[in-house]
């Protein structure tokens, strides 16, 4: 089984070449040499058996977008990979106009998430990625907790047709949890209308930590756009804390939907908007945010107690 969603991405992409003549990845530096170490990639040239269904563009993301949407518009699979600010936030209007204005399908396979690279720097941070993809139209959205669920989601993608963006990271949960795609998971069941807390992808675990002494229906969601209203609305729950390790509130509006014919209480949790100019960890950040569980603990009880 993969260690790292990142070995999951490799191992994917390579049944994704062997049963996919028409699938081709496309690169802008970033992901090379692990690819190559992988065998799928040589330096100086390609591997025979994949010799020209590999392109790196170089450090130029508009253009990796640009020619991934060119492939696609000819029938081929594209599969595009960098870092997510590099992927998403840089090349935003290609994604916008040479995909999905010409309503084409691709696979888009970001490391990074919101501050994995921590020691790199705001450059390489992205807590609004998902953000900003919900606002293009008929985009599926994952974000992985584990990295054999990460290996689930990207078979899925390269398989289908559409859209999809598969967000991986470094911080993972302990255990791999059922993974169906646009489904959430039950992973515990408080009483008939408890509180609903929505964990999404690597939060679960702190989610679970913190809300174990809570009356509270825990819902694990690794696919967040199509959100996943029906799971939601049969919690019977009216008090919601959606727990995002993305920016926070980039599912309330997803939340308020689907309870729209009842009456509500929210609250976001996830990456405050703000800007950070020391380097920290990992877990520097996720404490600055408030997402350790003992942070979590003290916000979803204070909300809870009102």
């Amino acid at each position: 089984m993969p260690a790292t969603m990142r070995d999951a991405f490799l191992e994917s992409t390579g049944r994704m070449l062997q049963k996919n003549p028409d699938s081709v990845v496309v690169l802008a530096d970033i992901g090379v040499s692990q690819f190559r170490e992988a065998g799928l990639f040589k330096y100086g040239g390609l591997s025979d058996e994949y010799s020209d269904r590999f392109i790196n563009c170089g450090i130029r993301e508009q253009l990796m977008i640009g020619v991934a949407a060119g492939l696609a518009k000819e029938g081929f699979r594209p599969l595009v990979h960098s870092y997510a600010p590099f992927l998403i936030e840089r090349p935003y209007e290609q994604i916008k106009i040479d995909f999905a204005h010409l309503g084409l399908g691709g696979v888009f396979v970001s490391v990074g998430a919101s501050f994995d690279a921590s020691n790199s720097g705001r450059t390489h941070q992205a807590p609004g990625d998902v953000g900003l993809l919900k606002l293009i139209p008929d985009f599926e959205i994952h974000v992985p907790g584990h990295a054999d669920e990460a290996a689930v989601l990207l078979d899925e993608a390269a398989a289908g047709d559409g859209r999809v963006y598969v967000r991986l990271s470094e911080d993972m949960n302990s255990t791999a949890r059922p993974v169906e795609p646009g489904k959430f998971h039950v992973e515990r069941q408080g009483s008939s209308g408890a509180p609903a807390v929505i964990a999404v992808g690597p939060m679960l675990d702190r989610v679970l930590e913190a809300t174990e002494a809570l009356d509270v229906t825990v819902l694990y969601a690794t696919t967040v756009m199509p959100f996943d209203s029906w799971t939601l609305r049969d919690t019977g729950a009216s008090e919601v804390v959606p727990v995002e390790p993305y920016l926070l509130g980039t599912s309330a509006a997803e939340v308020s939907g689907a309870l729209h014919d009842r009456p509500h209480r929210l609250m976001s949790l996830g990456v405050r908007n703000m800007e950070l100019r020391n380097y920290g960890t990992l877990e520097d950040h996720i404490e600055v945010h408030g997402l350790d569980a003992e942070s979590l603990r003290d916000s979803i009880s204070g909300f809870l107690a009102k």
